[in-house]
């Protein structure tokens, strides 16, 4: 497995796959309460990359391995040294949304494991990944403007279409923090668990989008996506062709074929 300065990297298996088809990425920056910084943003570019390109990983896990704290967001020391000279900003900041989106948009689906504080940059990870799940005692928010910032890793753009434009402004806006339960009730969460469960619900997600046709996933994922992005016209013409994909696939052949078999289909991604 690669080692990360600021993250741990492993593969993960369960009951439904004969292979370890997870990759679980964990931050590790454990004395900085997992404050993003340059070797941070690295890291998780890097742990990514190497996930993309494993044939047997179908979903991405990412968590914490600090007990309490998922993400902080921004390392603060780092951006007082930006305070002098702001014209590393820009690429600073850009460089964080392109690895975001690339969290987004990548064919293979990733899941937030979420526990303790998730704030800021944290939050924006979070966001990114498609689904989120957090523990009981976690709390999120965007304390960004009360700082003399804002949530610029693409935070003001995927909030509000993940909560609504109301919630999102309220947060935002005042810099606050929700509980588990109260992301679970506007949509910021899909399922809230005890901290010992955390993990394993986590599989467990993972393992259901694991045991489906990879190809199929991947094109659900990029219809749903555009669902936010395009007009209805475009949305339905890609559907269009992603259907017809689908169908190339041997992946729908096997899948009709076990559901008229009465058994669990075995998807190889072709």
């Amino acid at each position: 497995m690669p080692e990360f300065e600021t993250m741990l990297y492993s593969k993960e298996g369960s009951f439904l796959s004969p292979v370890k088809n997870t990759a679980v990425i964990k931050f590790n920056r454990l004395d900085a309460l997992n404050a993003i910084n340059d070797q941070f943003i690295q890291d998780l570019s890097d742990a990514l990359d190497e996930a993309e390109k494993d044939p047997d990983v179908r979903s991405i896990v990412i968590a914490s391995n600090h007990e309490k704290v998922y993400c902080v967001g921004a390392d603060m020391k780092m951006a007082q040294t930006l305070l002098s000279d702001p014209s590393n900003v820009g690429d600073l900041v850009a460089q964080g949304q392109a690895i975001l989106d690339r969290l987004a948009t990548m064919d293979k689906v990733t899941i937030a494991a979420v526990n303790g504080l998730a704030l800021g940059g944290g939050l924006e990870i979070a966001l990114a990944c498609d689904i989120r799940i957090a523990e009981k005692e976690a709390k999120m928010g965007t304390p960004e403007v009360s700082l003399g910032l804002f949530p610029a890793w693409g935070g003001c753009l995927r909030l509000p279409r993940i909560v609504g434009l109301g919630k999102a402004m309220e947060l935002i806006l005042t810099g606050g923090q929700v509980t588990a339960d109260e992301a679970l009730a506007m949509g910021l969460v899909s399922k809230v668990v005890a901290k010992d469960e955390l993990l394993s619900q986590a599989m467990w997600y993972s393992a259901k989008v694991g045991g489906n046709a990879p190809i199929a996933v991947s094109l659900a994922k990029k219809a749903t996506h555009l669902a936010m992005e395009e007009g209805t016209e475009n949305n339905l013409k890609y559907e269009v062709e992603a259907c017809i994909e689908c169908f190339k696939t041997k992946d729908l052949a096997e899948g009709i074929s076990a559901l008229l078999e009465k058994r669990r289909g075995k998807f190889t991604g072709e």
